[in-house]
């Protein structure tokens, strides 16, 4: 048990709290106005102690700028550039100007919830999601470390995300977008396989089974802030992924005079550059197709993977066909990125039980 000492101040009698910390050092708080105080919180840190849930307080002096230097360094050793850029993003513009300098045992939930707020008001709310992640996760790692007994960022109210409408493109639409293309081979490809775009110019010529008609997806190429990394798929799993035979010539003709080991897309040695959003070859076919076609959608190459989706449930693909084919972790993802399109089998189970109902009913009718 620690012990309570008298001592005088200008302020008037003030009383101090000893105690031995679990390594055997000696730790005090000053400053209580009355003993009763003193022992009080000297109790709370017994009874810590004694839960093995002790935090010694000179632990919480460590800066977020020091726990950043070591999170980020964590982070990177176990996810992608792609992945990992915004994370740097979000801790350099956003949580470093505000956070940085601040010890963790000086963060409080208030004034996370204000930055919360206030950010909310100027930023989409993907930007404050992000920001707040990396806030909290650093937070996350002081109470592991016990350099605070819990995290003030948690429990905070965060904006929604809106998401975009997706953009779904008929078959004929998929024509007209390839017709006006500088790549009709890749806008055919991307749209009846669903690749996505660094999966499918990061295949290679032994990557293709041209007699069962697949690509085996395990290399993934994304350009990350001017950089191109190649590395495996998204979920780092990799897949065999279908492709209808009316693609077999496209991809014949990618293949003609390569080597076994090049790109298929493009000159073979150099991975195909995602298209500039505003003034590259893709948005360019969609503005001539748009001129043609008043009704023709604003899209992204991603876009064409939705695309592909929604093609394939329209043709009578389920949803565990579809997971596969793009690469999903499971059934239920699928499910809740494209429940719109599966709109129409809860029509199917309505008509189902409709005709059940009345073959059960007919059954109990006697003959005449």
């Amino acid at each position: 048990m620690g012990s309570i000492h008298p001592y005088t101040t200008p302020s008037g009698k003030r009383y101090v709290a000893r105690y031995r910390k679990p390594d055997n050092s000696q730790g005090g708080k000053r400053g209580f106005r009355t003993k009763k105080e003193a022992e009080l919180w000297l109790a709370g840190v017994e009874l810590s102690k004694s839960q093995n849930e002790y935090v010694d307080p000179s632990d919480a002096h460590i800066t977020l700028n020091e726990l950043a230097a070591v999170w980020l360094q964590n982070q990177s050793a176990v996810l992608k550039p792609s992945a990992m850029h915004p994370l740097e993003s979000a801790w350099r513009i956003h949580v470093q100007p505000v956070w940085g300098r601040r010890e963790v045992g000086s963060v409080r939930h208030a004034a996370v919830r204000a930055w919360v707020t206030e950010m909310s008001g100027k930023r989409g709310a993907v930007t404050v999601i992000r920001a707040y992640g990396v806030l909290a996760s650093l937070l996350d790692d002081a109470v592991r470390d016990r350099r605070i007994r819990t995290n003030p960022a948690r429990g905070i109210a965060l904006p929604r995300k809106k998401r975009k409408p997706r953009v779904y493109l008929t078959h004929s639409q998929v024509r007209a977008l390839a017709d006006q293309s500088a790549h009709p081979d890749v806008v055919y490809f991307l749209a009846y396989t669903g690749l996505r775009w660094g999966e499918a110019t990061g295949l290679r010529l032994r990557d293709v089974d041209a007699v069962r008609r697949r690509v085996h997806v395990h290399e993934n190429a994304v350009l990350v802030n001017g950089t191109l990394h190649v590395g495996t798929p998204k979920s780092h799993v990799s897949r065999s992924v279908p492709y209808p035979d009316f693609l077999a010539p496209v991809i014949e003709s990618q293949m003609r005079g390569k080597a076994r080991d090049q790109i298929l897309f493009g000159d073979g040695v150099h991975h195909m550059l995602l298209p500039n959003s505003r003034d590259g070859w893709f948005a360019g076919a969609v503005r001539r197709a748009q001129t043609l076609d008043p009704d023709f959608p604003r899209l992204t190459p991603h876009d064409l993977r939705h695309t592909a989706a929604s093609l394939a449930i329209s043709a009578g693909a389920n949803v565990k066909a579809v997971q596969r084919m793009l690469g999903h972790a499971s059934a239920s993802m699928t499910l809740d990125t494209y429940a719109d399109l599966f709109d129409a089998d809860l029509d199917l189970v309505a008509n189902a039980l409709s005709q059940a109902r009345r073959t059960s009913e007919n059954a109990q009718d006697p003959p005449n």
